[in-house]
């Protein structure tokens, strides 16, 4: 009797990439109604209308940044290794940073987390978008870890071995209490430099 080969996956094969979809259309629909349209009060929209290049200039940042957001919830469950580049030997934090932004813009950033604090420009934390980076001390130094902003006070980093990229509330008191600052690396695509 002919067997055809099993084409179904299992449930420990599929749980990966359901885990990351979920997770994309969740940033996907927090950034949705995180938008002014959907304001509970309609009175604090801005209704003055804004040119058309100001709105698309917006929208493409928006849609740029998503984009790193999204290439990085791809890496969730990724295990941790010092000094990895890439999802198949592992990553470490500033690996993860440096893996995302390669695949999602085609740019090179530098490799450590204290190089990357000196790149791209200062951001406070009330201005923090999709994609910009988050740096915090957790070994006892200055920007020793880094990790990239997801929205709604989350960010994706690679914590630590034994552990695997995943993502934290910057709202929990270890995080709050080791935060050095953010950074935004500028989109090529929207005329910012390429750090190689």
């Amino acid at each position: 009797m002919f067997q055809s080969p099993s084409i179904t996956m299992t449930i420990k094969e599929a749980f990966p990439l359901f885990q990351t979809v979920a997770l994309a259309c969740a940033l996907i629909a927090s950034l949705w109604l995180c938008s002014p349209a959907h304001a509970s009060d309609i009175t604090d929209i801005d209704v003055r209308p804004q040119p058309s290049s100001t709105r698309s200039k917006l929208q493409q940042f928006t849609d740029r940044a998503s984009e790193l957001a999204v290439s990085a919830m791809g890496m969730i469950g990724i295990h941790y290794k010092y000094g990895g580049n890439n999802p198949e030997n592992g990553l470490d934090c500033s690996g993860l940073v440096r893996y995302v932004f390669k695949d999602a813009w085609g740019v090179n950033v530098p490799r450590t987390a204290a190089e990357l604090s000196r790149s791209g420009e200062k951001v406070d934390t009330q201005d923090l978008q999709p994609g910009d980076l988050v740096f915090y001390n957790t070994l006892r130094r200055s920007f020793s870890h880094v990790g990239i902003y997801l929205g709604d006070n989350k960010f994706i980093h690679a914590p630590r071995a034994g552990a695997s990229v995943r993502i934290e509330s910057m709202d929990l008191a270890y995080w709050k209490a080791r935060f050095n600052g953010a950074r935004r690396i500028s989109d090529p695509e929207q005329g910012g430099d390429n750090h190689q």
